[in-house]
C-alpha cells in the first residue's frame, strides 16, 4: 500500500500524520510507502515545524528527517491513497485530479475516526505547543481507524 498524506505546507500536520502512520504500520509489520507534501510550495525542503518535530518525540516517533515537499499530479499514479488534513486541501488535490480513478483516491483524514462528520485536522501552525498536541492526538486515532478499516 503507498500513502500520501496531504496538508497545506508540509511541515505541520502532514508530517506528523506521516509519522504517526509509518510508526503503526511498522509496529503492524506492514511493508508500506507512506509519505507526506504540501499543497502550497513555500516549505520545499524544509524539516518540519520544530513543534511537530518535538510532539511526535514526546510520543515516541522521530519525524526530524523529513522534508517538505510540493504535492504533484504524478501522486495520483503513484499513491493508492492520498489523506488529506482538510476541505481547503481537498479542494487544491483533487483541482489537479485528471481522471474519476484519480479523484476517488483522496479522502479527508479524519473521515476515517470521525466518519459522516466532515472534520478537518486544525492547522496548528499559528498557536502554541497545545495545538500541535491536539492534532497528534487526532491523528493518532484517525491513522488507528485507517489502518483497522484498510486491514480489515
Amino acid at each position: 500500500m503507498r500513502i500520501l498524506l496531504v496538508c497545506l505546507g508540509n511541515i505541520c500536520r502532514s508530517p506528523l500524520a506521516e509519522g504517526i502512520l509509518r510508526h503503526k504500520a511498522t509496529r503492524r509489520n506492514l511493508d508500506w510507502q507512506i509519505e507526506s507534501a504540501g499543497t502550497g510550495d513555500w516549505h520545499v525542503g524544509q524539516a518540519p515545524d520544530p513543534r511537530s518535530v518535538a510532539t511526535a518525540r514526546r510520543n515516541g516517533i522521530d519525524i526530524s528527517n523529513q522534508r517538505g515537499r510540493h504535492f504533484q499530479p504524478l501522486d495520483f499514479e503513484r499513491f493508492d491513497k492520498i489523506l488529506v488534513m482538510d476541505s481547503d486541501n481537498r479542494k487544491d488535490v483533487l483541482r489537479r485530479a485528471k481522471t474519476d480513478a484519480h479523484r476517488a483516491k483522496v479522502e479527508r483524514m479524519l473521515d476515517y475516526s470521525h466518519p459522516g462528520q466532515d472534520r478537518s485536522v486544525p492547522d496548528p501552525y499559528f498557536g502554541g505547543e497545545e495545538g500541535f498536541e491536539a492534532v497528534f492526538v487526532l491523528l493518532d486515532m484517525a491513522c488507528e481507524s485507517f489502518l483497522d478499516h484498510t486491514l480489515s
